[in-house]
């Protein structure tokens, strides 16, 4: 693929669909004028997603008016493309001339960084020009992938924060090391460039750490962050092999001269040959560099059972460098900890934990740094999202769309114009029907996001992540009255 032929299919919306789209203008009743849409997670791995993303894709895609030059493109690929449906030429001509090539859409949505439990409204997406009801549906395919794979993202990134979290606050007098406790390794494991900004970014809603610099980039300009994550120097296993087995220990000693300095942090991947071996170059020949260095140096086991190598490894360095026992009684490595890259995912972060902490360690010693499983091991059906039309507004009445298949219960829509409530006391959430009064305590969810061109939120990462942090905060405290 071309270069300027990837870049035309990002600049022209026309194009950001399914085939089939565009031919489903001709399909509504007659009498349509508008048609109301709603995103939900109906379900999947999690119970509750952290909504992030759509800020991303109003600007990068929404604030970018439809073109003449784009309508004649686009009618010559349908014409070829799909020959047995006319092209409609004149719904586009209609948004280029009575919207200035904007599109004619309302979206209301959720506050990003919101946690909300599955199976409730996350955003509405409603035409707003009786010529044109089709618009918002044809924009499905773009605004469901711009909020499936980010609020996924996000998901897994908060729920794993949510699984540290439990273990420092039984092992760590301090929640401090927390949004550096898991780094994003997951650039070079994802499909696209533009993955790994999308999900990048979304992880930084929880964590502060990442390699992943098209994620950093994407979080900084579009959520006004001056700098939302960090790096250190770290070795990768090129660096240390170049030196040759025979040399291991000088490729060791050329990190800690390049890059230990007071108060900073170096990791180090050990594994390359043997990992016992390495350890012990770290423990004797190393040792009192590491020490005088007054750096933090961070060991990379990166091969083995997880849960048993990390362990291992702790015992080894604690051998070493010496521990403290801290005030819940777990000890704490001394200028040293250690950053599992290896296998690491949801369950296996759990059962690494559990098993340092049964040998009588400290999360605090641990970092996690997660690829695949972070951006890529991923799809829609994760949290099994989706985009249903649930109302129609034909002749000027308003009717309830839905799906009820006989085959398939779970699969049922919801109906009517809808919206989600929210009870800030109790912290929690409630899909009705517009025209349903509010009960006290509650109050309206989704806030205008877009309309007919104009962006009308901006949210900043700042503000997100402290959006974030306190549905954390609440999720941990009814964690343990449970």
């Amino acid at each position: 693929m071309k270069i300027d032929t990837l870049a035309k299919l990002q600049s022209n919306f026309i194009l950001n669909t399914d085939s089939y789209k565009e031919s489903h203008y001709a399909q509504f009743p007659q009498g349509t004028e508008a048609i109301l849409s709603y995103v939900e997670s109906r379900g999947g791995r999690f119970d509750r997603t952290l909504f992030f993303g759509l800020q991303m894709f109003v600007q990068e895609y929404l604030s970018r008016p439809i073109t003449r030059e784009m309508i004649d493109e686009a009618a010559d690929f349908y014409a070829r493309h799909m020959p047995g449906s006319p092209f409609n030429r004149g719904g586009w001509d209609d948004i280029l001339e009575r919207h200035a090539g904007f599109l004619p859409i309302r979206i209301r949505a959720v506050a990003e960084g919101s946690v909300v439990p599955i199976r409730q409204v996350l955003a509405t997406i409603a035409s707003t020009d009786e010529r044109i009801p089709w618009i918002g549906q044809f924009a499905e395919t773009a605004i469901l992938r711009a909020i499936w794979y980010p609020t996924t993202v996000a998901t897994i990134s908060w729920q794993v924060k949510a699984l540290i979290r439990r273990y420092l606050e039984r092992t760590s007098e301090t929640l401090a090391g927390l949004p550096f406790m898991l780094h994003d390794f997951g650039g070079r494991g994802v499909s696209s460039l533009e993955s790994a900004a999308l999900g990048g970014a979304a992880h930084l809603v929880s964590f502060q750490g990442s390699d992943t610099v098209p994620g950093v980039i994407a979080a900084n300009t579009y959520y006004d962050a001056e700098m939302s994550a960090f790096s250190i120097p770290a070795a990768e296993h090129s660096t240390i092999t170049a030196w040759g087995e025979a040399r291991e220990v000088e490729a060791y000693r050329n990190m800690l001269e390049r890059f230990a300095r007071p108060g900073g942090i170096l990791a180090v991947v050990s594994d390359s040959y043997d990992l016992e071996r390495a350890i012990g170059f770290w423990n004797q020949e190393l040792r009192q560099q590491v020490i005088d260095s007054g750096a933090t140096l961070v060991i990379r086991p990166d091969s083995g059972h997880p849960p048993t190598v990390v362990r291992r490894t702790l015992e080894q360095l604690a051998a070493g460098y010496g521990t403290r026992t801290n005030a819940k009684g777990y000890r704490v490595l001394n200028h040293v900890r250690v950053i599992q890259g290896d296998g690491i995912e949801y369950d296996s972060i759990g059962d690494i934990l559990a098993e340092v902490e049964r040998a009588g360690f400290s999360a605090e010693n641990l970092a996690f740094g997660m690829g695949g499983a972070l951006l890529q091991r991923l799809d829609r059906d994760t949290q099994r999202f989706a985009l249903k039309a649930c109302a129609i507004k034909i002749d000027g009445a308003w009717q309830d769309v839905f799906k009820r298949p006989k085959e398939d219960p779970e699969k049922a829509s919801k109906r009517g114009r809808l919206t989600l409530l929210h009870n800030a006391e109790f912290g929690a959430w409630r899909t009705q029907r517009v025209e349903t009064p509010i009960e006290p305590g509650w109050g309206e969810a989704l806030a205008l996001v877009y309309e007919d061109g104009v962006m009308h939120q901006r949210q900043t990462l700042a503000e997100i992540r402290a959006r974030a942090d306190a549905a954390l905060d609440g999720f941990m405290a009814n964690s343990t009255a449970r």
